[in-house]
C-alpha cells in the first residue's frame, strides 16, 4: 500500500503530521515514523525548497496566472469551487479578506516568538486514558496506562513541553472517570490498582511544578488546575479513605504528638495537595545553587556567623530541608534530565541525615536511663519514609544505583522466563571537594535504604496506608537483594545495624520504641539473611530485637519465624514468639502477613509439615478473622480461603473449631458460601484421607452452621444452606422451613425463584410451586415492562403449575392476574396454557385428563378477561403520547391484540366495539386513524 504523509517542522521539533492510513494512537505510525528516518538517513534526497511565497514573488503577472490555473486544472475538482469562493472574495472590496494584508503560507514556518513543541495528538491521549480506565484495571490497562506515565516522565527528561501537557490530558480523564463518584457514594476505598495509578499521578506532578526551569507564568496556570481539581469532591485523598473514616496524620506540619487532634481540623489533603504545596518551592536560594552545580562547593575555611549550619564538619554541604521535600527535589532534577544535578544534592541530603542520626544519639545517650525505666517513648516521625506519597527513600536510592549501574551490550536482552536480568552494578567514587576513600555512590544507596527502613515511624491509620508501608518496604528489599554484597558494603551493613539497635527512639530497631510505631520484621528478616554469612552474632541481635521479646527467657535460635531453623520441642519458645507478635502488631494486614510466612515455612514441599509451626500459623489466622470482621477489608476474601487452607493443613480437629465457632470469625455468606462449601468439598475429603465418622461428624457440623446462617441471613444463605443440608432429610426439612418463614418478609422474588428452580431440579416440584407463588407475591410487572428480568421466571412458575395439574394452574393463575399488567406477557402464558392439557409431571395418583382446558371456564377465563383489559389500558397509554414514526409498530400490536380478543366467544363483537371507540376518542389523530381503519374496518 502507498500512503501519503505530511510532516512539519519547526526548530529541529516535528510539530504536525497526518498520513493516510487512518491508524489512530498517541504516538506516531509506522508510516510516518518511516518518512522520518528517511529524512534523516538521507538528507540529500529530499530536497530543500525555499517557502512558496518567495517563489510566488519572483514571478510576473502572466506566470502567475500560468501558476493558478495549471494548478485548478490538476486538481480541478477538490480545488474549483474554493478557487471561485477566493476569487469572489479577493476581488469585492470590502470582503474580509481584502482587510488583511499579505496571504497564508503553510510553508514559510513559525515566526520565531511562536511557541514550538512536538505534535502530540490530544485526542487520541484522552480516548486511550478513557479506554484503559474503563477496563477498571483488567487486561493490562494498568500496564497501559503505567506505561503513559513512563512516557510523560521520558518526555519530562528530553524537556518535551509536551509532558506537563499529556500528564494534563490523562489527569482530566482520571478525574472524569465515572467510578469515583460511585466509589464515594458507596463509601468504599478505590480499588488497589486504581490508587497505585492515583498515586504515580499525584508525584508526576510534583515533577512537573518542581521543574527547575520552567516559567512562572507555567506555573502558575498548573497551580490553578491543580486547585480546581483538588476542590472537586470525587478527587481521592492522599491517605486512601474518603475522608469519612480516619484523620490524616502524614501532614508535615502537625509534628505536635498529632495522634490526639481533632479529624476535623485537619485540611482535607487530596493527591494533589503535594503538588500544590510544591508550587511554593523555587530554586533561587544560592547555597542550593553552589550544591547542585559543583562537585567541589566545601565550605569556606573561615565560616561566616550562620554558615555553621551549611556544612557539617568536614566541610561537606548540608541540605536542611523537610526530607520528602528534599527528595522531591531530588527526583524533579532526575526526571527533568539533570542527573549530575540530582546526584549532588542526593549527596547532600545524605551528609544531612547522618548528622542527624548522629546528634539523635547523642542525646538518646543523654536521655537514656529515664527513657528505659519508662519502657516507652513519644514519636517525633510523625511522617514516614517508608510508604510516603513522595517515596522519598526509592528516589534516593534510585538516583545512586543508577550512577553505579554497568551498562552490558545486552541488557536490553530479556531471559527465557521473561523477566528482566537484574541489574550489575560497580562501585563508582564519590566526587567530592573532601575525599573519603571508601565512599561509593553505591554504598550511599545502601546506606540511606538502611536509614529509610529503620526510621522508628508511627503506623499510618486506614488499611490503604498501611498496606502501601508494606508494599514500598518490600520494593525498596527487592532492590537491596539485587546487590552483590562485596566487603564494602557488608562493612556500610554492619555499621548501620549497630547504629539502628543502639538508635533509642530514632530507630524502629532501638531499645525503646512507641507502642503504634511500624513493625520491623520484614526489614529484620531482611537484614538477618543479608548479615548471617559475614556477622552471625550481629544477625542474632537483630532479629531478637525485631521480635520485640525478653531474652532471657529465650535464646538466639527461636527467632524462628525469621526462617531460623528450630528443633523439635520448642513450644514453649514459639509461643513466646506468638505472644510477642499478638501483644504489638495490631495491624491487621502484618499479622495476615506473618501468618503465610509461618505457613510458608510449615509446609515445606519436600519434606513433613511442622505441626507446631502450622498451629501458629493458624493463631495468628484466627487472630486476623476476628480483627476484620466488622471492618470492610478489601482483601478479605483472600483470607477467609486462605484460612480455610491453613485449618485444612492442620487438620479434621481445626476445621470442626473453626465451624463451631463460625460467628466469631466470618459473616453468615462468608460463613457458607466459602468456609463450609470448601470444607465439604471433595478436594478437602481427600485431602485429609478421612474415615467415615470423621466425614459425619464435620458434615454435622457444617450442616448445623448452614442452619444457623440460614435463619441469621436468609436472604443471602439459604440457598447455600439447602445444597449443603442436601444429604440430610431432617435438616433439608428444616432448611426449606426457614425459607418459608422468611418468604414473606425478608426475601426478595428474584431470590425465591431461584430456590424455586433448585428445588424442581432436586426433584420437588410441589415445594418449588410453593415458593414460585410466594415469589409471585412479591412481584409487579408493568404494563410496559415486556423485557424485565422476571418475564422468564413468570413463566416458568405457570409452566410448572400447568404441569402440576389444573388445581395448581388455577391457583396461580389469580396471583398472575394480580401480579402481571404486561399484556405480551398475559397473552404468552394464555396461548401456552392452551396448547397442551394440564397435568404432565406425572404425580402419583393424579390422572391427566388429556383434555385442552376452556377459554370460557375458569380458571382461564379470569386469565384471558385479565389479558384483554391489559390491552385495552396499554392502547390507550401508547396513544397519549404516540409519535407517527411508531405508528406501523402500534398497529401490528393492535393486530397481536385481536389474536386474544377472539379467543373469547363473543371477541369479535368486543374487538369491533373496541376499534369503534378508538376511532372516536383519537379522531384527531387521523393519519393513524386511516390506518386503523384500513387494518380493521
Amino acid at each position: 500500500m502507498t500512503y501519503k504523509v505530511a510532516i512539519s517542522f519547526d526548530r529541529c521539533k516535528i510539530t504536525s503530521v497526518t498520513c493516510g492510513c487512518g491508524n489512530k494512537d498517541i504516538f506516531y505510525c509506522a508510516h510516518v515514523v518511516a518518512l522520518s528516518l528517511y529524512r534523516i538517513r538521507k538528507p540529500d534526497q529530499v530536497k530543500l525548497r525555499l517557502p512558496i511565497s518567495e517563489t510566488l514573488f519572483q514571478m510576473n503577472r502572466d506566470q502567475l496566472q500560468k501558476f493558478v490555473q495549471y494548478l485548478i486544472t490538476a486538481h480541478h475538482t477538490e480545488v474549483l469551487p474554493t478557487a471561485q469562493k477566493l476569487a469572489d472574495e479577493i476581488l469585492s472590496s470590502n470582503s474580509e479578506i481584502n482587510q488583511v494584508h499579505g496571504a497564508p503560507d503553510p510553508t514559510a514556518g513559525a515566526s520565531i516568538d511562536d511557541e514550538n513543541c512536538w505534535h502530540l495528538d490530544e485526542e487520541q491521549v484522552r480516548e486511550q486514558v478513557k479506554l484503559f480506565l474503563s477496563q477498571g484495571g483488567y487486561y493490562g490497562s494498568g500496564k497501559q496506562l503505567n506505561s503513559m506515565f513512563a512516557k510523560v516522565r521520558e518526555m519530562l527528561r528530553m524537556r518535551d513541553s509536551n509532558g506537563a501537557r499529556m500528564l494534563t490530558l490523562i489527569t482530566e480523564q482520571f478525574m472524569a472517570d465515572p467510578r469515583l463518584s460511585l466509589w464515594r457514594q458507596q463509601g468504599t476505598g478505590i480499588t488497589e490498582k486504581c490508587r497505585q495509578l492515583w498515586d504515580e499521578l499525584g508525584a508526576l506532578w510534583v515533577c512537573v511544578v518542581l521543574n527547575p526551569h520552567c516559567k512562572l507564568e507555567e506555573k502558575s496556570c498548573w497551580l490553578r488546575q491543580l486547585r480546581k481539581w483538588g476542590e472537586m469532591d470525587v478527587c481521592p485523598l492522599e491517605d486512601g479513605n474518603y475522608g469519612n473514616e480516619l484523620p490524616n496524620i502524614t501532614n508535615a506540619l502537625t509534628q505536635s504528638s498529632g495522634h490526639s487532634q481533632d479529624s476535623l481540623a485537619r485540611p482535607r489533603r487530596t493527591v494533589f495537595t503535594r503538588a500544590i504545596e510544591g508550587c511554593d518551592l523555587h530554586w533561587q536560594d544560592s547555597h542550593l545553587q553552589r550544591i547542585i552545580s559543583s562537585d567541589f562547593y566545601v565550605s569556606p575555611s573561615y565560616q561566616r556567623e550562620g554558615e555553621s549550619l551549611l556544612f557539617n564538619s568536614q566541610g561537606q554541604p548540608l541540605w536542611l530541608e523537610h526530607v520528602p521535600t528534599a527528595c522531591a527535589r531530588v527526583d524533579a532534577l532526575r526526571s527533568h534530565g539533570y542527573p549530575r544535578e540530582a546526584l549532588r544534592l542526593t549527596v547532600a541530603i545524605i551528609n544531612t541525615l547522618r548528622l542527624q542520626q548522629q546528634r539523635q544519639l547523642e542525646i538518646y545517650k543523654h536521655q537514656k536511663k529515664e527513657l528505659l525505666q519508662r519502657g516507652a517513648t513519644t514519636i517525633t516521625n510523625l511522617e514516614g519514609w517508608v510508604g510516603h506519597p513522595l517515596n522519598p527513600i526509592g528516589c534516593l536510592f534510585l538516583t545512586l544505583t543508577e550512577a553505579c549501574r554497568l551498562e552490558e551490550e545486552n541488557c536490553l536482552e530479556i531471559s527465557d522466563a521473561g523477566d528482566s536480568k537484574p541489574p550489575v552494578y560497580q562501585h563508582v567514587p564519590v566526587v567530592t571537594g573532601s575525599q573519603d576513600g571508601d565512599e561509593s555512590y553505591l554504598s550511599l544507596a545502601l546506606e540511606v535504604a538502611l536509614m529509610g527502613m529503620g526510621q522508628q515511624r508511627v503506623m499510618p491509620e486506614g488499611l490503604y496506608a498501611q498496606d502501601k508501608v508494606c508494599r514500598n518496604e518490600e520494593q525498596i528489599i527487592a532492590r537491596l537483594q539485587d546487590l552483590e554484597l562485596d566487603p564494602v558494603l557488608v562493612q556500610t551493613l554492619r555499621k548501620q545495624c549497630i547504629l539502628l539497635l543502639e538508635g533509642g527512639p530514632f530507630s524502629g530497631l532501638g531499645e525503646v520504641i512507641h507502642r503504634e510505631s511500624v513493625p520491623m520484621h520484614t526489614f529484620a528478616k531482611y537484614l538477618f539473611s543479608a548479615l548471617l554469612p559475614h556477622d552471625a552474632d550481629l544477625a542474632y541481635k537483630l532479629a531478637l530485637r525485631a521480635m520485640r521479646l525478653v531474652h532471657a527467657c529465650f535464646s538466639p535460635r527461636f527467632s524462628r519465624l525469621l526462617d531460623v531453623p528450630t528443633k523439635t520441642g520448642d513450644m514453649l519458645r514459639l509461643r513466646t514468639v506468638l505472644e510477642a507478635i499478638q501483644k504489638n502488631i495490631h495491624s491487621s494486614s502484618l499479622i495476615f502477613k506473618l501468618a503465610q510466612d509461618a505457613f510458608k515455612i510449615a509446609t515445606p514441599a519436600d519434606s513433613n509439615s511442622d505441626t507446631t509451626l502450622l498451629n501458629v500459623a493458624l493463631e495468628l489466622g484466627l487472630q486476623v478473622m476476628r480483627m476484620t470482621l466488622s471492618t470492610l477489608n478489601w482483601r478479605r476474601r483472600e483470607m477467609v480461603r486462605w484460612l480455610v487452607t491453613c485449618a485444612t493443613e492442620v487438620g479434621v480437629r481445626a476445621l470442626v473449631s473453626i465451624l463451631q465457632s463460625w460467628y466469631s470469625l466470618f459473616t453468615p455468606t462468608e460463613a457458607t458460601s466459602i468456609v463450609a462449601a470448601t470444607v465439604m468439598s471433595h478436594n478437602t475429603i481427600l485431602r485429609l484421607s478421612l474415615d467415615y465418622p470423621q466425614r459425619e461428624e464435620l458434615a454435622s457440623c457444617a450442616r448445623t452452621l448452614a442452619l444457623q446462617c440460614a435463619m441469621k441471613d436468609p436472604q443471602n444463605c439459604a440457598l447455600s444452606a439447602l445444597t449443603l443440608c442436601e444429604k440430610d432429610h431432617i435438616a433439608f426439612e428444616t432448611a426449606y422451613q426457614i425459607v418459608i418463614d422468611a418468604a414473606s418478609t425478608g426475601m426478595t422474588y428474584t431470590q425465591l425463584f431461584t430456590i424455586a428452580r433448585y428445588m424442581e431440579h432436586r426433584g420437588y416440584p410441589l415445594r418449588a410451586f410453593k415458593l414460585a407463588s410466594l415469589a409471585m407475591t412479591h412481584l409487579n410487572l408493568a404494563y410496559n415492562q415486556d423485557t424485565h428480568p422476571a418475564i422468564n421466571d413468570v413463566l416458568w412458575a405457570c409452566a410448572l403449575s400447568h404441569s402440576l395439574g389444573k388445581n395448581e394452574l388455577a391457583a396461580i393463575i389469580p396471583l398472575v392476574v394480580k401480579s402481571v399488567h404486561c399484556a405480551t406477557v398475559l397473552s404468552d402464558i394464555l396461548r401456552r396454557c392452551t396448547m397442551t392439557a394440564p397435568g404432565l409431571a406425572g404425580i402419583p395418583g393424579r390422572r391427566n385428563s388429556g383434555k385442552l382446558m376452556s377459554t370460557d371456564k375458569a380458571p382461564l377465563r379470569q386469565l384471558l378477561d385479565a389479558t384483554i383489559s391489559a390491552y385495552i389500558n396499554t392502547t390507550h397509554s401508547r396513544l397519549t403520547h404516540i409519535s407517527p414514526r411508531h405508528y406501523g409498530e402500534f398497529i401490528e400490536f393492535l393486530s397481536k391484540a385481536r389474536e386474544t380478543f377472539l379467543l373469547a366467544q363473543d371477541g369479535h363483537i368486543q374487538f369491533a366495539q373496541f376499534i369503534d371507540n378508538l376511532k372516536q376518542i383519537y379522531k384527531g389523530k387521523k393519519k393513524l386513524m386511516l390506518l386503523v381503519r384500513e387494518r380493521f374496518g
